[in-house]
């Protein structure tokens, strides 16, 4: 029952939320405090027993739930979702302590949709039935939709829109293929919607090739790759500060999470076959991601399309179906999802002491604001991928990976990695060096306790994946070499024999 107590946790808290009385708003913003950190405690629990040396589903719950139609409740978790389910739980506090600082219209309503938002992306997370997992990916969808509607810049309700639009039409032919797949399983015996044992229904190479591309389509405009992306910097830009981190910390990841749990292994020959194009994609977001972020006068947008860039790497990771690639990738996923959380948070911060986002309004801040500054140093030398950091053993696994497989993909990412550090140390330099350029800034103050709270969690776990990664990669290889396995039996052998093999140490 952890897993269930984990996933409900924060939708219970959200309900005693609501129940509490709207002032004094500290009431509400305390109560939903306190009540995030038990789905942390929780998964430090399924951290802390969850077995490193087994590869397959542990924790496993099985209820059914539409026997009609062989729908069940049925969750689990394994090396690749377990640092997710961590890094949902992680961010979730950070996030409400965050808004203490910028959220001060509809206190309690912001504090119940984050709770109700973890809940949901943490269901996804568990889920091992098809429409289980369905519902969660659905219901993910309103309190993000209210989080950038109600408390967003200007232009949210563009971007809102924008951003159902893209989601809901993705999610509509992923549901008629999950109907098809579970018909499709019932002629072929009992009728189910495990993923599990989905994994085994005979499917003509035509049924691997649309259904594939239906679940393809929806994880794509989630991740997302270009050109699905376009949503994603309008819905960055005008959510809120918290919004962006949920979005970015792990949102994003759920599409690519949906490529590893569900439409590679439900359809692997196919998945296969799309190789060259799944690579060619993952290669076209890192470098465009990269060159448009070096035009962007706006901090906010810059974070924005770096996060593009970013995830065209996890992409490639996974495409490279070796142990490298994998394991970066899922370590990547995390890494992304604090590195990139904390520079929303950071440039959050100073917008909330000169309401502005541009580059060209700031200048010197080194001087003015230290700690602030020495903070955003180490963010973005995570973001950028220096060695020490978690960026660089990510991206070093997934570039492994990517030279293994297709060295000319690996070889164009790698320039991805050139722009990245060009882009983020340009934003850094304009920032924080030269000459103070408004005399604004002078009077800025520099972090308070509660921001240093805030921040310094996702600087010290930046610090310890990049200096000591080992407890992360351990409990995802066995998970990798479980997954590679199987898709191995199910693709050709021959064609895979040279990228399962493992270049780096247990």
């Amino acid at each position: 029952m952890l897993l269930s107590a984990i996933v409900f946790a924060p939708l219970i808290a959200a309900v005693f939320v609501a129940a509490l009385p709207s002032e004094p708003v500290a009431v509400a913003r305390r109560a939903a405090f306190v009540f995030s950190l038990v789905p942390l405690l929780l998964s430090a629990v399924l951290l802390a027993a969850f077995d490193a040396n087994v590869g397959t589903m542990q924790f496993t719950e099985h209820a059914s739930w539409i026997p009609s139609m062989g729908v069940s409740y049925s969750v689990g978790v394994d090396g690749f979702s377990l640092w997710l389910i961590m890094l949902t739980t992680f961010l979730t506090p950070i996030v409400l302590l965050a808004a203490w600082g910028d959220v001060h219209s509809k206190v309690k309503s912001y504090m119940c949709l984050m709770l109700l938002l973890e809940g949901c992306m943490l269901g996804c997370l568990v889920a091992l039935d098809l429409v289980l997992f369905f519902v969660w990916w659905e219901l993910m969808l309103f309190p993000m939709f209210f989080l950038i509607g109600i408390w967003g810049g200007p232009n949210r309700r563009y971007a809102t829109l924008k951003f159902v639009l893209f989601t809901m039409s993705g999610s509509a032919l992923m549901l008629v293929a999950i109907l098809y797949l579970g018909l499709r399983q019932a002629d072929a015996g009992e009728a189910t919607f495990e993923i599990l044992r989905l994994y085994e229904t005979p499917l003509t190479a035509s049924e691997q090739t649309w259904l594939f591309a239906a679940f393809a389509l929806a994880f794509l405009i989630k991740v997302p790759v270009i050109p699905l992306h376009t949503w994603l910097p309008d819905a960055h830009t005008e959510a809120p500060t918290g919004g962006s981190v949920i979005l970015a910390g792990v949102l994003l990841k759920l599409g690519t999470y949906g490529f590893l749990r569900l439409a590679i292994p439900l359809f692997p020959a196919v998945a296969y076959q799309s190789l060259i194009l799944m690579a060619g994609l993952a290669v076209g977001g890192i470098i465009y991601g990269a060159m448009v972020a070096l035009v962007q006068p706006d901090m906010k947008r810059l974070v924005a399309y770096s996060s593009v860039s970013h995830l065209g790497f996890v992409m490639l990771g996974l495409y490279a179906f070796n142990n490298a690639g994998v394991s970066g990738s899922v370590l990547q996923m995390v890494n992304h999802g604090l590195s990139t959380g904390a520079l929303f948070l950071l440039v959050g911060f100073i917008y909330e002491r000169r309401h502005t986002r541009l580059i060209s309004e700031y200048g010197g801040l080194w001087s003015v604001v230290p700690v602030f500054a020495s903070l955003f140093l180490i963010v973005t030398l995570s973001s950028i991928g220096l060695p020490g950091t978690n960026g660089f053993v990510g991206e070093f696994l997934i570039l492994m990976g990517a030279f293994r497989a297709w060295p000319i993909a690996g070889a164009l990412a790698t320039l991805g990695v050139v722009l990245g550090a060009v882009y983020m140390l340009r934003l850094y330099k304009r920032v924080f060096f030269g000459e103070v350029t408004n005399d604004a800034n002078l009077g800025l103050s520099d972090l308070s306790r509660r921001e240093l709270a805030v921040i310094v969690p996702l600087v010290v776990m930046i610090l310890w994946i990049g200096l000591y990664p080992r407890p992360f990669l351990r409990r995802i290889e066995p998970t990798t070499q479980v997954y590679l396995e199987q898709l191995e039996r199910r693709i050709e052998p021959s064609a895979f024999a040279a990228r399962n093999t493992s270049t780096y140490g247990r």
